[in-house]
């Protein structure tokens, strides 16, 4: 007989979390709190939890919905894992995820935090990055089933994704026979002036049919092909070479990208004619924000294409105002920057590096900064940061409806 399961809360990555019959915690992907779930057998177990899948929905949750993508039921798609909870839940389980990691990982005092909701619930991703599985008959491109990661879908439509990319997936997809023969990943992207870009990942020779494939796409001018080598840099191989490095980090959201930006550089407050260090800056956004509000800003990340274009970008500052933009890591080059004023961080998934920690530990400045993509490793960050800084503001932004991701802003002051 199944084993019968209430869903009590979400996981930090989306599951649904109840309790065993013998007392131990099981974590059940595509439920909703409130769900009464039986069991498929095989359960795997472990020493002190278990995890779950589901064979029958017996009583479904009030924040229930039915979720839109076909691909969801069909082809058992991983890349939306909360399309099954409503909106309003999505926003009060992200509140609670990033709630819960800083008073259990950070051992802070905190509420949950205030959420903004996104601008759109759908079609807001302005990249997206499909898989080959070749082998087994035709080659299939898309996307990974949840519980079958080995395997790939063929991907007709994902509904988190602009239009502008679907429009080009559909023209893009009838002609594979054009792609390199080792293609293992292509990615689509729209970059800000609104061209489209294809990157083909391949081992083996170069991508040599980018040329024929620009030309049978309905306005081709908008679009530029690149060919990244596994292992190697891209570069344009169709198409004109705009400067924009579409392989650099940029967030797949860029409107709720922008709002988050904004309202933590105006936690900062008035830095006119300070130093202000924005580490882990990316192609400039931040710095570009502080200097035309008259900081003096020094911009450091390890990706040397993303300075360059930050370096080459035309901004209009203020008198007072300036960047400097630095390619290194910031763990490296920290000795070298003069002392900040104020600081910005927008550390990768794995947070602050140890070293980044110390600096600001060991030197406190008056105001710090926060911007985190992982909720487990910010909390972890600030419990390193409490010796010296207390924290006095928490605010999450829904960066990504339909999954768990959330990015969290908190404002530090220095002891």
């Amino acid at each position: 007989m199944s084993e019968v399961v209430t869903i009590a809360t979400l996981a930090a990555g989306g599951d649904g979390v109840g309790h065993m019959a013998d007392g131990r915690v099981v974590f059940v992907p595509r439920t909703v709190p409130g769900d009464a779930v039986a069991l498929r057998p095989g359960v795997r177990l472990h020493r002190t939890f278990a995890r779950g899948e589901i064979a029958e929905i017996l009583r479904p949750g009030p924040a229930r919905v039915t979720p839109p993508c076909p691909h969801y039921l069909q082809d058992r798609c991983g890349g939306c894992p909360l399309q099954q909870l409503s909106y309003d839940a999505q926003l009060q389980a992200k509140r609670a995820m990033v709630g819960d990691a800083l008073r259990r990982i950070g051992k802070l005092d905190l509420p949950d935090p205030e959420i903004v909701e996104a601008i759109e619930e759908w079609r807001y991703r302005t990249s997206i990055t499909l898989v080959v599985e070749s082998g087994r008959g035709a080659q299939a491109v898309g996307l990974h089933p949840y519980d079958r990661p080995a395997r790939v879908f063929p991907l007709v439509d994902c509904h988190v994704a602009d239009f502008r990319l679907m429009a080009l997936w559909r023209e893009v997809k009838q002609h594979l026979d054009l792609f390199p023969p080792r293609l293992s990943r292509l990615t689509l992207r729209l970059d800000r002036e609104g061209r489209r870009h294809v990157i083909a990942e391949s081992s083996g020779v170069p991508w040599l049919g980018a040329d024929a494939l620009r030309a049978a796409l309905p306005e081709q001018d908008g679009v530029i092909c690149w060919w990244q080598p596994v292992d190697g840099a891209a570069r344009v191989v169709a198409g004109p070479a705009t400067g924009f490095p579409p392989t650099a980090f940029e967030h797949v959201n860029a409107e709720m990208a922008m709002l988050t930006r904004t309202w933590a550089v105006d936690q900062l407050g008035d830095q006119s004619g300070h130093t202000v260090w924005d580490l882990y800056g990316g192609i400039g956004d931040t710095a570009v924000l502080l200097a035309q509000r008259g900081a003096q800003v020094v911009s450091v990340d390890v990706d040397e294409k993303a300075i360059d274009w930050a370096r080459r970008r035309p901004v209009s500052v203020p008198v007072g105002g300036s960047t400097r933009f630095i390619a290194a890591r910031a763990e490296d080059v920290l000795t070298t920057l003069p002392d900040p004023h104020a600081a910005l961080v927008n550390p990768p998934r794995a947070g602050l590096h140890w070293n980044v920690t110390l600096r600001l530990r060991e030197q406190p400045v008056g105001r710090l900064v926060y911007i985190s993509r992982d909720p487990a490793t910010l909390a972890r960050d600030l419990q390193r940061l409490s010796v010296n800084y207390r924290v006095t503001t928490v605010r999450a932004f829904d960066v990504a409806p339909q999954t768990a991701d959330v990015e969290t802003v908190a404002v530090l002051e220095g002891a």
